[in-house]
């Protein structure tokens, strides 16, 4: 399993060799360059694509033009960029409405979440991101920009830290790895800043992260770990002036951890 976990987080580039022969490097590229767009995103260029993937402009023309002709991709001609085709918005569709995660933790995430007026998050990881799979709001919380499909750096989040205390030694060595790779100068922070999550999880079950991603925020984290060893981070996040870190461990960390039981209990239920 470690082999796998390892390459999603680093494909090999047009000058580099792949030892796999299964491997299909063209397709690998081609999901490389639907990567690229971020939710938040407007059209992009190719030039654009290539900066973000690292892959040659070349490539990436030869790529675009492919993936418009499948539909995955739309050219909108009047700003010479692409935006993401209805082709792609099928396979999210279909894989957000497989996941009986999803399906079992919305109920129960909309009940804390109008219990202490907050954003309660399901997430999975996506590289060195957290994905948000389901998002759900109190009638009365502050906005919060972020919705499905988000992507939020790991390291600096309560569900991120959550992740990484619920993997196994070997996996969470290869992704702290490369963590501490990409965070350069930040990293001995960083590193800090999860050992003390860890350290809260193991005594507490969850993990307060206060404004390490949005200053004005705070968070706290739990874990979902099934028998398969399959892992399902939430998180619990207000203004940091509605969730003070006393708070967050009193009241909020609790009741997260009562919801993620609850969660538990309706995925048996739905396998029986």
């Amino acid at each position: 399993m470690t082999k796998e976990f390892d390459i999603v987080l680093s494909l090999p580039r047009a000058n580099e060799d792949n030892a796999d022969r299964q491997f299909v490097t063209a397709l690998a590229r081609g999901l490389e360059v639907l990567r690229a767009f971020n939710p938040e995103d407007g059209p992009l260029g190719n030039q654009e694509i290539a900066e973000r993937t690292g892959l040659p402009k070349p490539t990436v023309s030869r790529i675009t033009h492919t993936l418009t002709k499948l539909g995955y991709l739309d050219y909108v001609p009047r700003l010479s960029r692409y935006r993401i085709g209805a082709a792609v918005l099928s396979l999210g569709h279909a894989c957000v409405t497989n996941s009986s995660i999803r399906a079992a933790a919305r109920p129960h995430m909309q009940d804390l979440a109008e219990a202490v007026d907050a954003t309660v998050a399901l997430g999975a990881r996506d590289r060195l991101n957290m994905l948000y799979l389901e998002v759900a709001r109190g009638s009365q919380t502050v906005a919060f920009t972020l919705d499905v499909g988000a992507r939020i750096p790991i390291q600096r989040t309560a569900m991120g830290a959550a992740y990484l205390s619920a993997l196994p030694e070997k996996e969470r060595t290869i992704l702290m790895n490369a963590i501490a790779k990409a965070s350069k100068a930040e990293w001995p922070d960083t590193r800090a800043r999860l050992d003390r999550a860890f350290d809260e999880i193991a005594k507490h079950g969850f993990c307060v992260i206060e404004g390490a991603y949005e200053k004005a925020m705070n968070s706290v984290g739990a874990v979902l770990i099934q028998a398969d060893g399959s892992i399902h981070p939430f998180t619990c996040s207000a203004p940091a002036f509605q969730f003070s870190g006393k708070r967050l461990r009193k009241e909020i960390g609790p009741r997260l951890i009562a919801m993620r039981d609850a969660v538990r209990g309706s995925l048996r239920q739905m396998l029986q």
